[in-house]
């Protein structure tokens, strides 16, 4: 029987000093758990506790990917809109 195709998610995470960081998972729960634990990247390691506080469903790995590009060239007010449109939004 064929494996189910994974779901992908982009998510953005608040930093202790402010910062915000993009990036992509299956599992955001997950991934959430390894920023705040200190092994999923080395930028988060040295600004924990850090918090999801945006996420969005892809349709596929490559899409996630140039999502998260797209979100990491955004300036700054923008990426805070973005993070603003969720709250207040049943998170998927």
């Amino acid at each position: 029987m064929p494996q189910p195709k994974p779901k992908w998610w982009v998510y953005v995470l608040r930093c202790r000093d402010g910062t915000l960081y993009a990036g992509v998972t299956t599992d955001p729960a997950r991934r959430l758990t390894q920023h705040n634990a200190g092994t999923a990247s080395k930028y988060t390691r040295a600004r924990r506790p850090v918090t999801m506080v945006y996420r969005e469903r892809a349709k596929s790995h490559g899409d996630a990917l140039r999502r998260e590009i797209a979100i990491k060239k955004l300036p700054r007010a923008a990426k805070d809109a973005l993070v603003a449109s969720q709250r207040g939004r049943k998170r998927a």
